[in-house]
């Protein structure tokens, strides 16, 4: 690849561009199951599958699949949450050449009726907790085949749920006896091209319906070994044997899938499978892990888990190996607070559109706060004036991040308008405003459609995010633009205070004023208990805008 300035802050075994393995995204279960069968690669509550065993439990709930009907291309549903089941169905869809299709657990049934609809599933893997949820869609569209389980099927000492107990319908399949059922441990003879879709994603939208990023063997592959090599100088001082994900974030999100799942498979790391983030657990369930640990997360989790009281209690900073952000920016008060313990950090950017990765700061190298880092090995990127979308902006001005390399996806699934709009030349039209400092280091100034523009000034809600993150008081905050008669757009912010706490409006503007140009200061406070949120934790500013607009 052609020389970048961003190459020379590459961390040492780093380098400009990868061959990476023409092999099927299944294949990389292979690495663990033979390195270390007996290890668990699984841990559900105390409850452990080894790597043998997932491998061997995937491969006969493919043959189940073949005898079902599953043919190669089948869109396979698997709607839930970080449990084993997930990951037995996850690989046995692939091995038998089906697309894995990810589908959020708390999706309504309108969503997931629109979602089957659009991407033709005929299979559906479900549980317990959303079964009425389901059936609900099964009387709007026909799915061939529903399998349903109970997030308690897999744990030791529970006995298993029954078709009765989960209230199936009559022709529904039950997962444990499916699974019982096939005893084949040869794998499908499926010839299975790089190129072939691996997954489906679903972009986050808060509203209509979101478009399904089509992701390739070949994207998948990538993105796990990039994953992998990028953190490998800071890994290899612990022992593969040793090495454990914390698998908080949902399988069914891009960044959880490459950046936990299979960046799993390539570090033979144990997974402990947390099916629903909630804060005192969580810190219950870290007092008890040993060292070695990986932890993904996205900022809201990081806020919570560091300012917790029991982070000095457990003596966090040791527990954890490295602590991974995406899915959104952190604030630079909060990589301070990291900083401060002492745990080795790093932040990055990606989509669903880019198999999750794309830009991240090196793990060993110079790391910039507020910087999202350097593009990944193998990907180009550019930024240009978001009026014209063609001419490159100059180096520190804001421009749309463009972006293009293996990690990019192929198209939007049976979407070939949305596809034509969003790449072009193989270039990504990310919709992110960014700049790139003297060193080739990014910094992401806004969403395109997050901008405000108040008395014709240029706004970044992100700017003033920042700042009011810094004020002692507050725990989370974001900033919307709200209509105005004079300025048409003016800025609002939605602010929670930490518990104990108390705030008036006029005390948080006076502290933005100190730090903000007057144009960018919030003239409306509001104050929450608590912020909208994606799946992952992600504060949803578009649901706080739309409530504005429909005042």
């Amino acid at each position: 690849m052609e020389e970048r300035l961003w190459h020379q802050h590459y961390d040492y075994n780093v380098q400009t561009s990868y061959r990476f393995p023409r092999i099927p995204l299944q294949a990389l279960l292979d690495i663990p199951s033979n390195s270390f069968p007996d290890k668990a690669a699984v841990n559900y509550y105390g409850s452990k599958i080894t790597f043998w065993e997932l491998r061997e439990m995937a491969i006969r709930l493919a043959n189940v699949f073949t005898e079902l009907g599953v043919k190669k291309g089948d869109r396979v549903g698997l709607h839930l949450p970080n449990i084993p089941q997930y990951l037995i169905s996850y690989y046995a869809t692939l091995y038998v050449g089906a697309i894995v299709v990810n589908f959020n657990p708390l999706y309504t049934p309108e969503e997931l009726t629109a979602l089957v609809k659009q991407t033709g599933v005929s299979t559906f893997i479900t549980f317990d907790m959303v079964v009425p949820n389901v059936k609900a869609v099964t009387t709007e569209v026909a799915i061939p085949r529903v399998i349903a389980t109970s997030v308690f099927d897999f744990m030791d000492g529970v006995d298993i749920s029954t078709p009765e107990t989960l209230q199936m319908d009559t022709h529904w399949h039950h997962f444990s006896q499916l699974l019982d059922s096939g005893q084949n441990l040869k794998k499908p003879k499926i010839e299975t091209s790089i190129e072939d879709v691996a997954m489906i994603q679903f972009t986050g939208g808060t509203t209509g319906i979101p478009k399904g990023a089509v992701l390739t063997h070949a994207n998948m592959v990538a993105a796990a070994h990039s994953c992998f090599l990028w953190g490998s100088a800071f890994m290899q001082y612990s022992s593969p044997q040793d090495r454990m994900v914390m698998c908080v974030l949902p399988f069914f999100h891009v960044y959880a899938n490459i950046v936990c799942l299979n960046w799993a498979m390539l570090n033979c790391a144990s997974m402990i499978l947390v099916p629903r983030f909630e804060i005192d657990p969580f810190m219950d369930l870290l007092a008890g892990v040993e060292k070695s640990l990986f932890l993904p997360a996205v900022p809201t989790m990081i806020n919570a888990i560091v300012n917790h009281p029991k982070a000095a209690e457990i003596d966090l900073p040791k527990k954890l190996d490295m602590l991974n952000s995406g899915g959104g920016p952190i604030p630079v008060e909060l990589i301070g607070q990291v900083g401060d313990l002492g745990v080795a950090y790093s932040e990055g950017w990606g989509m669903s559109e880019t198999t999750s990765l794309g830009i991240a700061n090196p793990v060993m190298g110079l790391k910039k706060p507020g910087s999202i880092g350097i593009p990944f090995p193998g990907m180009d990127v550019k930024l240009v004036d978001i009026d014209t979308g063609t001419k490159e902006v100059a180096q520190g001005e804001p421009g749309e991040l463009l972006i293009k390399g293996p990690l990019v996806m192929k198209e939007y699934w049976e979407n070939p308008n949305k596809t034509a709009e969003t790449l072009k030349d193989g270039w990504l039209y990310t919709g992110d405003i960014a700049k790139m400092d003297e060193e080739g280091y990014f910094y992401i100034v806004d969403r395109k459609k997050d901008m405000i523009i108040a008395g014709g000034y240029n706004i970044y809600p992100r700017d003033i995010d920042e700042v009011l993150y810094q004020h002692p008081k507050v725990m989370d905050a974001v900033s919307v633009g709200i209509p105005h008669e004079y300025r048409g757009e003016t800025v609002k912010a939605f602010v929670v205070l930490r518990p104990g706490e108390t705030a008036t409006a006029e005390e948080i503007i006076d502290f933005c004023k100190e730090k903000l140009a007057i144009y960018k200061v919030p003239k409306k406070i509001e104050f929450r208990d608590e912020l909208p949120k994606s799946a992952v934790g992600k504060i949803l500013r578009k649901i706080l805008r739309d409530e504005e607009m429909g005042k």
